[in-house]
């Protein structure tokens, strides 16, 4: 069972984070593991959470043809995986959405 890597959602919200102390006019240099483009991390994160909800899918479908190698526990927990990584990019996606709305509303 392949388990979810949260390293993309990990550089993600540093690069946020980095973001969030640049816009407050804090000059820190940004952490060497945040260096990555902030929409290649963010297509990671995205990728990641699609192949966790592909991956749940087929277990429940295996299950489901009971399939003799995958059992109830592995489908529930792959599957709360699934749900859990959707949820953390929602939440992603509404701190990204809010803060471009605050950006927006900047004067300058």
């Amino acid at each position: 069972m392949n388990s979810i890597n949260s390293q993309g959602i990990d550089q993600l919200l540093q690069e946020l984070n980095r973001m969030a102390a640049q816009a407050g006019g804090d000059s820190a240099p940004a952490d060497a593991a945040g260096g990555a483009e902030f929409g290649a991390a963010l297509e990671s994160a995205l990728e990641q959470v699609n192949a966790a909800q592909n991956e749940a899918a087929r277990l429940q479908q295996q299950f489901d043809m009971n399939a003799p190698d995958v059992n109830l526990h592995e489908v529930m927990a792959s599957l709360q995986k699934a749900s859990l990584s959707f949820q953390t990019m929602v939440q992603v996606r509404n701190r990204l959405v809010s803060a471009y709305q605050e950006i927006m509303n900047m004067q300058v």
